[in-house]
Protein backbone atom coordinates (compact mmCIF):
# COMPACT_ATOMS: atom_id res chain seq x y z
CA UNK A 1 0.00 0.00 0.00
CA UNK A 2 1.47 3.19 -0.62
CA UNK A 3 1.95 6.35 1.15
CA UNK A 4 -0.41 9.06 1.28
CA UNK A 5 0.38 12.04 1.46
CA UNK A 6 -1.59 16.16 2.29
CA UNK A 7 -1.60 18.23 -0.76
CA UNK A 8 -4.09 21.50 -1.23
CA UNK A 9 -5.65 22.41 -4.10
CA UNK A 10 -6.93 26.21 -4.49
CA UNK A 11 -9.17 27.88 -6.51
CA UNK A 12 -10.32 31.57 -6.36
CA UNK A 13 -12.95 33.23 -8.14
CA UNK A 14 -13.30 36.93 -8.39
CA UNK A 15 -15.16 37.46 -5.32
CA UNK A 16 -14.36 34.22 -3.42
CA UNK A 17 -11.81 31.33 -3.24
CA UNK A 18 -11.46 27.55 -2.25
CA UNK A 19 -8.54 26.05 -0.52
CA UNK A 20 -9.32 22.46 -0.77
CA UNK A 21 -7.60 19.70 1.47
CA UNK A 22 -6.62 16.16 -0.61
CA UNK A 23 -4.87 12.98 0.53
CA UNK A 24 -2.88 11.63 -2.35
CA UNK A 25 -0.45 8.64 -2.92
CA UNK A 26 3.09 9.58 -3.17
CA UNK A 27 4.27 9.48 -6.59
CA UNK A 28 0.70 11.24 -7.86
CA UNK A 29 1.31 14.15 -10.94
CA UNK A 30 -0.15 17.21 -10.90
CA UNK A 31 -3.04 16.29 -13.03
CA UNK A 32 -3.94 13.14 -11.50
CA UNK A 33 -4.15 14.91 -8.28
CA UNK A 34 -6.47 17.37 -10.04
CA UNK A 35 -8.76 14.97 -11.79
CA UNK A 36 -9.36 12.88 -8.69
CA UNK A 37 -9.71 16.63 -6.49
CA UNK A 38 -13.04 18.04 -4.91
CA UNK A 39 -12.98 21.06 -7.24
CA UNK A 40 -13.44 19.46 -10.38
CA UNK A 41 -16.85 17.70 -8.30
CA UNK A 42 -17.61 21.58 -6.89
CA UNK A 43 -16.58 22.95 -10.31
CA UNK A 44 -17.00 20.23 -13.39
CA UNK A 45 -16.52 22.60 -15.90
CA UNK A 46 -13.41 24.89 -14.53
CA UNK A 47 -10.69 25.67 -16.87
CA UNK A 48 -7.47 24.08 -15.72
CA UNK A 49 -4.74 24.89 -18.83
CA UNK A 50 -2.47 26.40 -16.10
CA UNK A 51 -1.95 25.71 -12.73
CA UNK A 52 1.15 26.22 -10.66
CA UNK A 53 2.74 24.99 -7.41
CA UNK A 54 2.91 27.37 -4.91
CA UNK A 55 2.79 30.49 -7.06
CA UNK A 56 4.95 29.02 -9.94
CA UNK A 57 3.71 27.55 -13.23
CA UNK A 58 4.07 23.28 -13.40
CA UNK A 59 3.64 20.99 -15.93
CA UNK A 60 0.78 18.09 -15.00
CA UNK A 61 3.55 15.17 -15.19
CA UNK A 62 5.26 16.95 -11.90
CA UNK A 63 5.11 15.18 -9.25
CA UNK A 64 3.37 16.25 -6.05
CA UNK A 65 5.40 16.52 -2.45
CA UNK A 66 3.93 16.45 0.89
CA UNK A 67 2.16 20.17 1.50
CA UNK A 68 2.40 21.32 -1.86
CA UNK A 69 -0.53 23.56 -2.79
CA UNK A 70 -1.71 23.42 -6.72
CA UNK A 71 -3.00 26.72 -7.90
CA UNK A 72 -5.69 26.58 -10.53
CA UNK A 73 -5.30 29.91 -12.25
CA UNK A 74 -8.20 31.63 -14.22
CA UNK A 75 -7.67 33.08 -17.47
CA UNK A 76 -6.97 36.73 -17.90
CA UNK A 77 -10.25 39.04 -19.29
CA UNK A 78 -8.00 41.70 -20.46
CA UNK A 79 -4.16 41.08 -21.44
CA UNK A 80 -2.58 43.51 -19.21
CA UNK A 81 -0.24 45.14 -21.94
CA UNK A 82 -2.86 46.34 -23.79
CA UNK A 83 -4.77 47.69 -20.49
CA UNK A 84 -1.43 49.45 -19.70
CA UNK A 85 -1.29 50.80 -23.18
CA UNK A 86 -4.65 52.18 -22.95
CA UNK A 87 -4.03 53.64 -19.55
CA UNK A 88 -0.76 55.74 -20.95
CA UNK A 89 -3.27 56.56 -24.35
CA UNK A 90 -5.66 57.95 -21.84
CA UNK A 91 -3.59 59.98 -19.74
CA UNK A 92 -2.05 61.69 -22.59
CA UNK A 93 -4.99 62.30 -24.03
CA UNK A 94 -6.03 64.26 -20.96
CA UNK A 95 -2.74 66.02 -20.65
CA UNK A 96 -3.58 67.40 -24.32
CA UNK A 97 -7.25 68.90 -23.08
CA UNK A 98 -5.89 70.17 -20.28
CA UNK A 99 -2.93 72.36 -21.86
Amino acid sequence: MANKIQIEVAYALADEQFLYTEQVEEGTTVLEALKGSQLLVDFPKVNIDKVGIFGKLTEYQTVLREGDRIEVYRPLKADPRDRRRKQVEQARKEEKEGK
